[in-house]
């Protein structure tokens, strides 16, 4: 009920300077949202209605409401709000070093406020949710001191949405997010933290000098991780999806994970010298194949917590590359959690599946990667409904102190950026780190978004175990050597309690050692000298694909076409758009089917087969180069359709999302995606190939490479735009070589193709190999300028009686083979400008033919030596490309034309080794192109000594 004031009487003139500013402040929030300020003051605002125009505000006397000195209250309020938002920076977080606390920004004294005057002021009018024991504002405050800055501290200033704030305060300050830890639930505690540290013990004693990465330090993370799957399994979740570094893994590895102690023990036994395999590579326990060392591997277990559900824990490969796992972990969640048996979207739950992700404190802050991960966090396309992050804090990043690793207070600081509440911890409070995983993971159900706890512990020896730490932190690490473990320090809290004896808590210890030992005999009983010849070298893969039917009827072709040109009758497509859209119909008239028409129908035929597809990419949903248009706006209110999710004979979902600028976790996330939904065809498309490069690291250590290091299969397809028109370095080259290069082992599938056709035939086959051993990544270098050429476009009978073909013949050419002397191979764009120079040159070359290199990797040895056969008389074999010679294809294929045709000369014609991959200037561009045609046409056979030249 409202409060009736005369004129006289006015509230607002007993609050001047900072303490009226603050009020205002409130005053104007309250205006917007009554429920947004506390209760206290929403009740005195009700009352005192807006400030008057004529409110003397600046008078220096206090005046009263309710027998309480207005401005005193403002006080004491602004000191609640301030230990709310400042509290962490008094907290007790460290458990070694040397980190000041600084109290000031919650000291009663900073705001002129004693003892008595507090205690003049209720309770309620402080906290909100003062427990009843309290009896005045003095006891208030003091409690919210204890509450904000102990073991573990908040940072929820940040987080905009009210109510989100508003409910992690009450969380924490009525303490719900603290589980009844019982006295049997104590022990388990203990017991668990003795298996981390006497693992680690163990290895230690063991292994001496062998890399481990040990946890010790943050031991921590292992019940809490525990904690975190159990938490999901009460909910009903599927999966729990972790990504970490190599920090920690093994024993993650042992106790989440479950993988067997006489497993580990039997790779660190098998491990080569480190004196002749002195780095952290690849054959640290595979020593003579591929694979990976046992700190970079993942696993999976099935966890039952109860009698009524299961929980698969998965945790990822991941390589050296830190963060890097990150959007993979991601591509897993969002997979996992939707089902794509049905048209249109996917059906997400979020609740299916969560991920958590385990940061290094060095590498959060300082890795990019970390950054574009969090932006996909909230988008339609990529959001998993909350991921639980944790910053396993060590104080030091390898040799470097965080004063040299980050500009920020805290290694957690990014997040702020992205409004992830943060909840610092000290790793050596057991209880308080699990409080910490129980209010993060509430967060993320209730609001479903990013959350993170920063583990604040240290590491136990260096970087590596083989690092002596004292010669780079001295002082740190005379603390850390005399400092208990957290073992220890919560076994002496025990016996305190009373929950435990000291017999007790050595039989503990002696009961994990005699396990460890027993596991370690097993490996010692198989004494048998581990011998090179005794590896077994993983399967590869075939090396010729399988048969493939891609082909479709002309009619199928043609239904699919009139299907996707149906709209909602009430859905306004744009004029321009739908005329381009309805002109695809004068394909069955005659005409041809150009690039896009050729990639929906492909498309279209994939999904009416049964097979789901996504694609992303940063204008995936329009095209780059407004080629695709599959999804259309409304000209009138923008709302969006796609032709595809209406179709009535597909039953499949097809997802296509503009993604963010960002390519290195666009790819990690797609791959990820791809990994755990392998029956759906996941396509990336770079806005322009050379971007592609910003992924370097998802190419190296994921794409090309998961399956020999980790098994890992997947058939994702890559899109690059790639092809010179003059534009400049950065809008030419998707970098071609650098996929070459990384071919081996029929790794992945890399194509340049030229017609639509072809490329409508490679996306289909690559849909039917994704149930097949045989499946990998396909890597195509996709036109621009091209897309809408005549000359790439295909006649629907090419469709319908064609299959991909690795070799096309240019039409027209190489019909009496007996004369042919002089091949010219080549691939991509440069084939189309060689088939205009002939049209216009219109002179007969019977003893020249052009062959177009469509599948470059794996090459298609026995389809070149089937042709080169049909041509007996050829004495040249020339390379055409408009790369750099440095760069493209000629270095890769270079030796494989040799080895194929011995009898011929092999050589060269295309741009000359460049350190840039293209130049800026048009014109020069023009010139250059037109030498290269020129050059490869010319019916003279150049002198073969040394070699042709560049031009």
């Amino acid at each position: 009920m409202s409060h009736q004031r005369s004129k006289s009487e006015n509230p607002w003139q007993g609050l001047s300077g900072p303490n009226l500013a603050y009020v205002l402040e409130l005053y104007d929030q309250y205006s917007v949202d009554p429920e947004s300020v506390d209760s206290s003051f929403k009740e005195k605002f009700d009352a005192w209605g807006p400030p008057s125009e004529g409110s003397e505000s600046n008078q220096r006397t206090a005046q009263s409401f309710d027998g309480m000195d207005l401005e005193k209250l403002a006080a004491a309020l602004k000191l609640a709000e301030n230990i709310r938002t400042y509290g962490h920076l008094a907290a007790n977080l460290y458990p070694v070093g040397e980190f000041p606390k600084d109290n000031h920004h919650i000291d009663p004294k900073e705001f002129n406020l004693s003892i008595e005057d507090l205690k003049a002021i209720p309770p309620s009018f402080i906290w909100k949710e003062a427990p009843s024991s309290v009896k005045d504002g003095y006891q208030a405050i003091q409690m919210l001191q204890e509450v904000y800055t102990k073991n573990i501290a908040y940072e929820f200033s940040h987080v905009h949405e009210t109510e989100e704030r508003q409910w992690l305060n009450t969380m924490v300050e009525t303490s719900k997010h603290y589980p009844n830890f019982s006295a049997e639930d104590k022990k388990n505690l203990l017991t668990r933290l003795s298996e981390v540290e006497g693992f680690e013990k163990f290895l230690h004693k063991t292994f001496v000098g062998q890399k481990r990465f040990s946890i010790e330090g943050v031991d921590m993370l292992v019940p809490m991780l525990d904690e975190a799957a159990k938490e999901g399994c009460r909910d009903g979740a599927e999966h729990a999806l972790i990504g970490m570094a190599h920090r920690g893994r093994l024993n993650v590895l042992a106790h989440v994970l479950g993988k067997p102690y006489e497993l580990i023990f039997s790779e660190f036994h098998h491990s080569p010298n480190k004196e002749l395999i002195p780095s952290e590579g690849s054959r640290g326990i595979n020593f003579g194949w591929t694979g990976d060392v046992k700190y970079h591997l993942g696993a999976s277990r099935l966890v039952e917590t109860d009698q009524s559900h299961k929980i698969k824990i998965s945790l990822a490969n991941n390589p050296s590359h830190l963060e890097y796992v990150d959007p993979v972990v991601e591509g897993y969640t969002r997979a996992a959690q939707e089902t794509r048996d049905s048209k249109g979207y996917p059906v997400q739950d979020t609740s299916k599946a969560f991920a958590i992700l385990i940061h290094g404190d060095a590498a959060f802050p300082g890795e990019g990667i970390v950054a574009e991960t969090l932006n996909l966090s909230r988008l339609r396309g990529y959001q998993t409904g909350g991921t639980l992050h944790i910053i396993a804090n060590n104080l030091v990043g390898f040799t470097t102190d965080s004063g040299d690793s980050r500009s920020t207070k805290y290694a957690s600081d990014l997040a702020k950026g992205f409004e992830i509440p943060i909840i610092h911890v000290n790793a050596d409070d057991p209880e308080a780190c699990i409080a910490a995983v129980h209010l993060a993971y509430e967060y993320r159900k209730k609001f479903q978004k990013d959350v993170l706890i920063d583990l604040i512990g240290y590491r136990r020896f260096g970087h590596n175990e083989m690092d002596d730490p004292s010669a780079t932190q001295p002082k740190l690490y005379k603390q850390v050597n005399s400092h208990p473990t957290v073992r220890d320090v919560y076994a002496k809290q025990l016996i305190n309690e009373g929950v435990l004896t000291g017999k007790e808590v050595k039989g503990i210890e002696e009961e994990v050692l005699t396990k460890h030992q027993t596991e370690y005999e097993k490996v010692q009983g198989r004494k048998e000298k581990f011998k090179l010849e005794d590896t077994r070298l993983p399967d590869p893969l075939s090396k010729a694909l399988p048969d493939i039917d891609t082909t479709i009827s002309v009619t199928d072709l043609q239904e699919l076409t009139e299907n996707m040109l149906k709209f909602p009758e009430t859905f306004n497509v744009y004029p321009k758009i739908k005329r381009i859209l309805e002109r695809r119909r004068k394909a069955f008239q005659g005409e041809k089917i150009d690039w896009g028409m050729a990639e929906s129908l492909a498309f279209a035929s994939i999904l009416k087969d049964g097979t789901p597809i996504r694609i992303t990419g940063q204008d995936s949903e329009r095209g780059t180069f407004a080629q695709r248009h599959l999804v259309l706006n409304d000209s009138e209110n923008g709302k969006k359709f796609s032709p595809l999710h209406a179709m009535d004979e597909i039953n499949v979902s097809f997802a296509i999302h503009n993604s963010p600028l960002s390519e290195s976790s666009v790819v990690g996330f797609e791959y990820g995606y791809n990994v755990f939904a392998p029956e759906t065809l996941v396509i990336w498309e770079a806005q322009y190939g050379d971007f592609a490069n910003v992924a370097q690291v998802l190419f190296d250590q994921f794409l090309s490479a998961g399956r020999a290091k980790w098994g890992q299969k997947s058939g994702m397809v890559m899109l690059l735009p790639h092809g010179y028109e003059g534009q400049g370095p950065e809008h030419s080259s998707a970098r071609l070589e650098r996929f070459l290069q990384l071919g081996a082992e029929n790794n992945w599938t890399v194509a340049n193709v030229s017609t639509a056709a072809q490329y409508f035939h490679l996306l289909r086959r690559q849909a039917k190999l994704l149930s097949m051993d045989e499946v990998r990544p396909l890597v195509v270098m996709t036109p621009k300028s091209l897309l809408r050429d005549t000359k790439v476009a295909s006649l629907p009978e090419a469709f319908e009686s064609d299959h991909f073909m690795p070799l096309l013949q240019q039409p027209g050419l190489g019909k009496e083979k007996e004369k042919v002397k002089k091949i010219l191979l080549c691939s991509g764009k440069i084939a189309i400008d060689l088939e205009k120079a002939l049209e216009q040159d219109q002179v007969a070359r019977t003893e020249m033919h052009i062959v177009r290199v469509e599948q470059i990797y794996p090459f298609p040895e026995e389809e070149m030596t089937a042709l080169l056969n049909e041509y007996p008389n050829v004495e040249d074999l020339i390379w055409v490309q408009e790369e750099p010679k440095n760069m493209g294809s000629w270095l890769y294929i270079e030796p494989k034309l040799r080895a194929v045709a011995p009898q011929a000369h092999v050589s060269y014609i295309g741009r000359q080794e460049r350190s840039s991959t293209a130049g800026g200037e048009p014109d020069i561009y023009k010139k250059e192109q037109e030498q290269i045609i020129q050059t490869s046409l010319a019916l003279d056979i150049q002198s073969r000594e040394g070699g042709r030249e560049h031009v």
